[in-house]
């Protein structure tokens, strides 16, 4: 009989000595997994090879303690921030500095690239955080909300919402395109160290140093679920690239975890201490920590890690079950990320922020970027890494080879596996080979489409049309046939009908236009108003939205009955244009129209100020009933249910 051969899950790959002092940060290049970036005490970033001992890069620049840092996804920009506030980008390739980013107050807790452009978001321990535009040197956002250190952020992968994470317990949700806050995710009782978004599903992880991991649906702004009893703070999280479950980095050892419900998969006990980073390549895993001016790298065997299937058991929670039920099959599936297909647009409008937080290129700057430089310390391995043989290949270069086992663990330990078990050989089993098939998805068949709620303003496809009743029944089996003469002929009868509704429609647009040349916009829209048609109206709204200046108090008596028919409508189109006209009524004249009713009476008689207030009581009564109908419709999902949100909040003062 063989003797079998046991093979370790994990390893120390290697440890350097990084800076001449303290480490204070570092992070892993998440395309390839072997490039290591780490910040000093020294104010220097310097780039490392896994598994090579040899430094290939130093920048400097920076003239107090580097904080922060992070690559961007094809690992050909690096991000540093500082103690003193300032941000500075440098080009690997180029082995240049492109920009230097002033304006934070305090030091740089955290950095992000965007995923498809060239932004740079940036946390400080001043709570604030800032979107930053690389090719102008400037900064786009400032997002406020936070009240102590933001700890981490992280980019969606369609790059349209920014998580934050905080020393205030918190995890907040940010809409890049609005540069508003759409949700605030409460719940930890400790600082959040750690966010990241699922690389499918609308779904995020945040960990906390409450030792607790929670699970926050995207679509519902609701706790999925959330995983307790970690050994220790949570640290560093990481998604396996098919959404199937999530790394948990802790004091020594790395967890494997599913959710709906939540359920542990599997526990590596590895020596790493607390873990810094994590990136996953070759079916590896690559995790990083630092302790004083030393950088230790570990590896973990995934095809030796159960990442789905049967619960493994805790070796710190032995209490607990040794299996749990299987998620439902039947569960709905929260929707993936749009993929963009093309590469990340400017934000819609840019803030004009104060001189002290956007700095227009000045000698000062020149001068720091001057500074900056970049020493290559080993020719060699930076031209193997950043310089490409060709132009189709990109940096690093993609090796397909794995990070090899120890070498005591092949025939070596043959011997130690024929001994007899003992303790030892039970706290520490190998992991199950075996990879259970997940559970089948039921959206994979088909299902009978129903009629949707609210029409697309923009389909592909007609809803509720079919061929079949635009044709005569078959009552007889021997008329199946059908002549084109007869078919075309019963097309054509609703042709008629459709003329008949698009003259009339003419006509009164033209009513419409006509009194809107005369200049009175009032009159215009009573007319189009009485004409009883929402179609003309929203004809008429989508002009008038554009130019701000013709929203005068009267018009808004007019409009807000309209607007409530419009947010009931079932074409998304209408739904769109009434939300935009009610946005604008409530950015203009709400504070008006509050304070005029808070006022006090005045003294004699003033007739202008008498109909001004008979029109914001008319236009608060309008909005109180528009304000209930918002309410109910703000827990929709998607685009909506952003909209009607943020409509609800502008609201909020009528109560």
């Amino acid at each position: 009989m063989a003797t079998p051969v046991v093979t370790k899950t994990a390893w120390k790959l290697q440890e350097i000595v990084a800076h001449a002092s303290n480490v204070s940060s570092l992070v892993l290049g998440k395309a390839s997994g072997r490039l290591l970036a780490t910040g000093g005490d020294d104010c220097r970033v310097n780039l490392w090879s896994i598994n090579k001992p040899n430094c290939i890069m130093s920048l400097t620049g920076h003239t107090s303690p580097v904080e922060s840092v992070r690559l961007n996804t094809p690992e050909e920009l690096i991000v540093a921030g500082s103690q003193s506030g300032s941000i500075r980008v440098w080009d690997l390739e180029a082995a240049k500095i492109l920009r230097t980013l002033m304006g934070h107050k305090a030091n740089i807790c955290s950095l992000d690239f965007h995923p498809y452009g060239e932004f740079v978001a940036s946390g400080s321990q001043d709570t604030n955080i800032k979107l930053w535009d690389i090719r102008r040197k400037g900064c786009v956002f400032r997002y406020r909300g936070h009240s102590q250190a933001v700890r981490c952020l992280r980019f969606s992968p369609d790059g349209k919402w920014l998580a934050s994470a905080a020393d205030d317990h918190t995890v907040k949700l940010w809409d890049l395109t609005a540069g508003k806050m759409m949700s605030e995710f409460p719940g930890h009782t400790g600082p959040v160290n750690v966010v990241e978004f699922h690389p499918n599903e609308y779904l995020l992880a945040s960990g906390s140093s409450d030792r607790t991991i929670r699970f926050w649906d995207l679509e519902k702004f609701q706790v999925v679920s959330c995983i307790e009893g970690e050994p220790g703070p949570v640290r560093s999280v990481l998604f396996n690239p098919d959404g199937c479950c999530l790394y948990s980095g802790c004091q020594d050892s790395l967890r494997v975890y599913g959710w709906e419900p939540e359920r542990c998969f599997d526990v590596v006990l590895v020596n790493w201490g607390k873990v810094a980073d994590l990136a996953i390549c070759n079916d590896q895993l690559i995790g990083v920590a630092f302790s004083q001016s030393n950088v230790s790298s570990y590896v973990v065997d995934l095809t030796r890690v159960t990442r789905t299937g049967t619960v493994a058991r805790d070796p710190v929670q032995d209490h607990r079950p040794l299996a749990q039920p299987p998620p439902n099959p039947s569960a709905p599936l929260r929707r993936i990320y749009e993929r963009p297909s093309t590469t990340c647009s400017k934000p819609q409008r840019v803030k004009q922020n104060s001189e002290s937080e956007r700095r227009s290129p000045s000698s000062e700057d020149d001068r720091d970027e001057r500074e900056s430089r970049a020493e290559i310390q080993n020719a060699e391995d930076y031209n193997e890494i950043f310089q490409p043989k060709n132009s189709i290949s990109r940096t690093p270069p993609r090796r397909s080879e794995p990070f090899p086992a120890p070498p005591e663990d092949d025939a070596a330990t043959a011997k130690e596996a024929a001994k007899p078990s003992s303790a030892m050989d039970v706290q520490f089993p190998v992991p199950n080979l075996e990879v259970l098939p997940r559970p089948p998805v039921v959206a994979s068949t088909p299902a009978p489409k129903a009629e949707p709620a609210i029409i697309p303003a923009t389909r592909n496809e007609p809803i509720g049309l079919k061929a079949s009743d635009f044709l005569p029944a078959v009552k007889i089996p021997q008329q199946a046939e059908l002549v084109d003469e007869d078919a075309m002929s019963q097309i054509r009868k609703g042709h008629d009908t459709m003329c008949v509704v698009l003259t009339s429609r003419h006509k009164n647009l033209d009513t419409v236009r006509a009194v809107w040349t005369t200049g009175d916009i009032k009159t215009s829209v009573d007319s189009a108003v009485a004409i009883n048609d929402l179609s003309v109206v929203v004809d008429l709204l989508n002009i008038v939205n554009q130019k701000a200046s013709l929203w005068k108090l009267d018009l808004c008596t007019t409009v807000l009955p309209q607007i409530e028919k419009l947010l009931q409508s079932k074409y998304e189109s209408y739904v769109q244009t009434g939300c935009t006209s009610l946005k604008l009524i409530l950015q203009r004249f709400l504070p008006l129209i509050t304070d005029m009713l808070a006022a006090p009476p005045s003294v004699g008689v003033d007739i202008s100020r008498e109909e001004r207030l008979h029109k914001c009581r008319l236009c608060y009564k309008q909005l109180k009933s528009i304000s209930g109908l918002v309410k109910s419709k703000s827990g929709l999902s998607g685009r909506h249910g952003s909209t009607f949100r943020e409509l609800h909040l502008l609201m909020a003062s009528l109560d």
